[in-house]
């Protein structure tokens, strides 16, 4: 079998995307990360299927890099947007449905790509750690000079430890720049390494780190990758709405690989 493909990345977190609508292609797991293998196939962190959904524009299936259907995928999201944009699917706003329920999304007049997340109302705070589902489960750690720090020791150690058994959890280390503007480095399950950049992570690290005790919060947030902003509106101490991550998406290249 061929398929065709295409590769993006939204802040180097990279993705090959299928093109799904008639629903004929049908990977298995050993498949799909055979493709994502970055020796062996075309290398990438996820992989992703755009399908037909009734009532949205499109739907969004993510897959981890291990080829096991993973969480939201908050890069990912802001990718397939961009993707359903150049496969001709042309809208002011985009409605999909992705593995944690309908999202809305629109590219930016500056070529960036706005996703709403869902609604954020709980989050867990410890001693040395934070914890939060932004669609997939993510501990947040303040760290200092996270540029020099072990992330993926640490984050494998973390991600493995018998708390967040049997799932796992990503892990982000966070440095706080200023008050409106944080470094962060993620440790994704799924890839089992520290990623250029990680959407649902970083949007983690941005509620974490809100500077305003209520009200609306702008973050800038520097990654490996590059840059993001998130923004949201803070309605209690664990309590966030109107959650929007932005950032570039583009294309790397497209093909066809035989399967």
């Amino acid at each position: 079998m061929t398929i065709a493909f295409f590769k993006y990345q939204g802040t180097g977190n990279d993705f090959v995307m299928i093109d799904n609508r008639d629903g004929t292609i049908n990977l298995s797991q050993p498949q799909i990360a055979r493709l994502c293998h970055r020796q062996f196939g075309i290398g990438a962190d996820g992989l992703m299927e755009l399908t037909l959904v009734p009532d949205y524009d499109f739907g969004m299936v993510y897959y981890n890099a291990d080829g096991h259907l993973g969480s939201m995928c908050g890069n990912g999201g802001r990718c397939i947007t961009q993707f359903a944009y150049d496969i001709g699917i042309k809208k002011s706003e985009y409605h999909f449905l992705a593995s944690d329920g309908a999202h809305q999304s629109r590219i930016t007049p500056h070529r960036w790509v706005q996703l709403g997340m869902q609604p954020v109302h709980s989050i867990e705070r410890h001693t040395n750690y934070d914890f939060l589902n932004t669609g997939s489960p993510h501990v947040v750690k303040t760290v200092v000079e996270v540029s020099l720090y072990n992330v993926v020791a640490e984050g494998r150690s973390i991600r493995n430890h018998e708390n967040w058994q049997p799932h796992g959890v990503n892990v982000n280390f966070v440095e706080v720049l200023q008050p409106s503007h944080i470094f962060v480095r993620t440790y994704e399950r799924g890839v089992e390494n520290e990623t250029l950049s990680c959407g649902t992570g970083v949007t983690a690290a941005a509620l974490v780190n809100a500077h305003n005790a209520r009200g609306f919060n702008h973050v800038d947030i520097t990654t490996l990758g590059g840059k993001l902003y998130v923004q949201y509106d803070q309605i209690a101490d664990d309590k966030f709405e109107n959650i929007i991550l932005c950032g570039p998406a583009t294309q790397v290249f497209s093909g066809s690989v035989v399967l």
